[in-house]
């Protein structure tokens, strides 16, 4: 009978076998961080671009709560009552049918409230209604308004 004998390895074999070494640890580092590199940026743009979007449709829910509070009531609201008079009535206010809004004046994505002005200064038959935008300057190319193009 022919018995194979078994492979031994040798104690130092076995250890470099199962430990990784220095190089390879710092090869694996500098692949994480270039993939790291390229990725984390990508997602902190994606995430600024759904603050942007969220911004618009808050303004344009916004915009139509101020329209059927001005289809009832017959005016918009004043730059003094601002937003709030979407919740809660005017003073002496008659045919106010809201609150027009139902979780109260919201505050944008940077968590600053949106802006109101009646007249507007861009639109002066009706109304301003702007945020900051992520600078949180109120003259800013990044503000998200009523009256740019989206």
């Amino acid at each position: 009978m022919n018995e194979e004998s078994p492979i031994v390895l040798s104690f130092d074999q076995n250890r470099r076998r199962q430990v990784f070494t220095l190089l390879e640890l710092l090869l694996v580092l500098v692949i994480l961080t270039v993939l790291a590199g390229l990725v984390v940026p990508r997602f902190a743009r994606r995430s600024e671009q759904a603050r942007v979007t969220a911004a618009f449709s808050d303004i344009a829910a916004l915009e139509v709560a101020i329209d059927t509070f001005e289809i009832d009531t017959g005016r918009y609201p004043s730059t003094d009552e601002g937003l709030q008079a979407l919740i809660e009535r005017p003073a002496e206010m008659r045919h106010w049918n809201g609150p027009y809004i139902r979780r109260g004046v919201p505050r944008d994505p940077w968590g600053s409230y949106y802006h109101y002005r009646q007249p507007g200064l861009q639109n002066p038959h009706s109304y301003d209604l702007w945020s900051n935008g992520p600078e949180g300057r109120e003259s800013s190319e990044y503000n998200i308004n009523n009256w740019s193009e989206r």
